[in-house]
């Protein structure tokens, strides 16, 4: 018999878990679930949030095992204390006046619909589903720019360093982001870093420009529980781009943001070997590339 789960039901939280039947063995291999000899000892692997081998039991076993589990509660506090993500927050990186002037660049000039990089044949391509609902603007006004980057440079790069002992000097993309209620603005859990044409990224950066005049669109980092975090209004949340996150559906007016990337000097020579598996060159120039 499966644990009682009315406590969850009642919540309406749903099960604290979820299972894949693994026919073919592949997650099994993954997680070594073989015996001495190597064969696949079919049974149960069961993995925290993090994705790291929680436990595991025969395939009888199974029912004890998931009990076991759900006397731990709800995902959250399945290490015994929440959890906080890896992430940095600093605020003022922008002041107030100066997100007001981006979120006028970005009325002035108007957005498009963002897409994702997706790999294909080993080629990086920029496609727009439903995974992303966001418009963005990219920044060609140079003296915009350039103040940009000294706000950066002198204000977050620093504390970035103190935080994760690596020293950007590379900064990817300026661009305004726009999610709307209207549109059901969100984007899914995903990291920043897996294609080729994206590999060399090593921080993604979120500065909200009007933090006070939206709800929902909070970043959350599922593998570290369901808590969110909303840099305020010209702050920085800073964060690994191999961390899944996401931007949660905006359910009330509109969020403006500024998303860059940084990388430093290697990160630079491996974006350059990479640059032919962009399928489009215009992807290039999107996500512009300088010193910072």
């Amino acid at each position: 018999m499966l644990p009682d789960l009315a406590s969850y039901e009642a919540a309406e939280e749903g099960p604290p878990w979820r299972w894949f039947l693994d026919d073919e063995g592949d997650l099994r291999r993954l997680y070594g679930a073989v015996d001495a000899d190597g064969a696949l000892s079919p049974g149960w692997v069961a993995l925290d949030p993090s994705l790291r081998i929680l436990g595991w039991a025969p395939l009888d076993h199974g029912p004890r095992m998931l009990a076991n589990f759900a006397a731990l509660g709800p995902p959250d506090l399945h290490a015994g204390v929440p959890l906080n993500a890896p992430v940095l927050i600093v605020p003022r990186v922008f002041e107030q006046d100066f997100c007001r002037r981006l979120i006028a660049y970005y009325e002035q000039v108007g957005g498009a619909p963002s897409g994702v990089m997706r790999e294909r044949d080993g080629r990086t391509i920029g496609v727009l589903d439903d995974f992303k609902r966001r418009r963005d603007a990219p920044i060609a006004d140079e003296a915009l720019t350039d103040e940009i980057r000294a706000r950066l440079k002198y204000r977050l790069v620093p504390e970035m360093e103190k935080a994760f002992g690596w020293r950007a000097t590379r900064i990817e993309r300026y661009i305004v982001a726009r999610y709307a209620a209207d549109e059901g603005g969100y984007f899914r859990p995903h990291t920043d870093n897996n294609t080729p044409g994206t590999a060399h990224r090593k921080f993604a950066c979120s500065i909200n420009l009007n933090a006070e005049e939206f709800e929902g669109g909070d970043l959350r980092f599922p593998e570290f529980g369901t808590r969110t975090y909303r840099p305020p209004t010209g702050g920085a949340v800073v964060f690994s781009c191999a961390l899944l996150h996401e931007a949660t559906p905006v359910t009330r007016g509109v969020r403006f943001a500024y998303l860059p990337f940084f990388y430093d000097d290697d990160g630079a020579r491996l974006r350059e070997a990479n640059a032919h598996t962009f399928e489009d060159p215009a992807e290039r120039t999107y996500t512009a590339s300088e010193r910072v």
